[in-house]
């Protein structure tokens, strides 16, 4: 079926289905996950488990690690709200690419956060520190990181003037449609985030974990550098001095656990926070949608549809390590033998310890987080 009301904005897409998925993939020349892609990366639990769908450039990563060479991972967020389910899988990204062995450079985007959200700079600051609490919690190791706040970053802006010079309003209208002046700068800021990796460290692959929604961003990044910082994108040797393409993974997003389209702040059943009250989280998981049959025996006699179920999901995403037991959980479901009511009992006792010890864990990070971004 033809999703006629889908378009892809990094401030505000919808309505991604599978299908789009599949039409991104051809239109923008992403590459697919391959077998020799899934036996190379399987220790990556997102790769593994088919959570990001597609790359750019993830050869160049995996040749760096063959030959050990210096490799990046880069990606950041924006200080507008505490972590939820989709800041997770791109946190849980990061930190799994870091002990692949990559250095990881984290932004917190308060630029893009005063365009797109009106939150000062001050206003931010708290966030910040709560939001990279919360990474270095789930495993950021700090000393083999770079971390940066945009607005206090030099190189991060003068990028953005060196490279303005190459962009054209139609340019921007092209990959963005008509938006504010402001985000186009913020996008342009993002270029210089992505590229001062190779800045900072030199010229190295470096890979930006992210939904297919900002991929317009790597799209505008990867032609800026070949034409910025002169590097032809079939030029895979990596002992060249010239700065290489920025590659990235694409995740799919998560749908509302209500069932809805997407995660979205206007609805709050959709997901949960990290800072919510234990009962608010339970009672949202609880009441999660399923791919369960309208009662017991038809669930019996048809069986279930995990790949429609948000308590499958973000189980498969966050909550459950054992690879052999989704597995057989997806098959209980899909022959009956798995009930909708169990499987939210035990999805709601996972998510509820994972949240409880995350707690734990964070408040021994709130100082080193302040101590990192210089926030008193």
């Amino acid at each position: 079926m033809e999703n006629n009301d889908f378009k892809i904005d990094p401030w505000s897409s919808t309505n991604i289905l599978e299908e789009d998925y599949l039409r991104l993939i051809k239109e923008f020349g992403i590459e697919k996950i391959t077998d020799i892609t899934l036996e190379r990366f399987k220790k990556h639990k997102f790769i593994r488990r088919k959570v990001i769908f597609g790359h750019r450039d993830l050869n160049l990563i995996y040749k760096a690690i063959e030959s050990k060479k210096p490799w990046a991972v880069m990606s950041g967020i924006k200080p507008s709200g505490p972590f939820h389910l989709g800041t997770l899988t791109t946190a849980l990204e990061i930190v799994e690419f870091q002990k692949l062995g990559a250095k990881a450079y984290y932004c917190i985007a308060d630029i893009e956060s005063w365009e797109d959200n009106g939150i000062s700079y001050e206003e931010a600051e708290n966030t910040a520190v709560d939001n990279l609490a919360d990474i270095l919690a789930l495993g950021l190791n700090p000393e083999n990181a770079y971390i940066w706040r945009q607005s206090k970053e030099p190189i991060v802006k003068d990028v953005c003037f060196k490279v303005s010079r190459l962009v054209t309003q139609n340019t921007l209208n092209a990959i963005y449609g008509e938006k504010t002046f402001g985000l186009y700068l913020a996008a342009l800021i993002q270029c210089g985030d992505i590229t001062l990796p190779q800045i900072l460290d030199g010229p190295q692959p470096v890979v930006v974990p992210v939904g297919i929604d900002q991929d317009p961003h790597m799209r505008l990044t990867r032609d800026l550098t070949r034409r910025y910082y002169k590097r032809s994108e079939e030029d895979n040797d990596i002992n060249k001095t010239d700065f290489f393409l920025p590659g990235a993974t694409y995740h799919k997003l998560l749908a509302g656990l209500d069932g809805s389209e997407k995660m979205s702040k206007r609805n709050p059943n959709s997901y949960f926070t990290f800072n919510e009250p234990i009962e608010s989280i339970a009672k949202k998981v609880k009441s999660s949608f399923t791919g369960g049959r309208k009662n017991k025996k038809e669930q019996q006699e048809l069986g279930g549809e995990p790949q429609k179920c948000m308590i499958y999901k973000i189980l498969m995403y966050h909550f459950e390590d054992d690879d052999k037991k989704l597995a057989e959980e997806f098959k209980q479901c899909i022959k009956g033998e798995l009930l909708c009511g169990e499987h939210k009992r035990e999805c709601v006792e996972k998510v509820i310890s994972f949240i409880k010890e995350h707690r734990i864990k964070k408040e021994k990070q709130i100082d080193k987080a302040r101590e990192i971004l210089k926030v008193d």
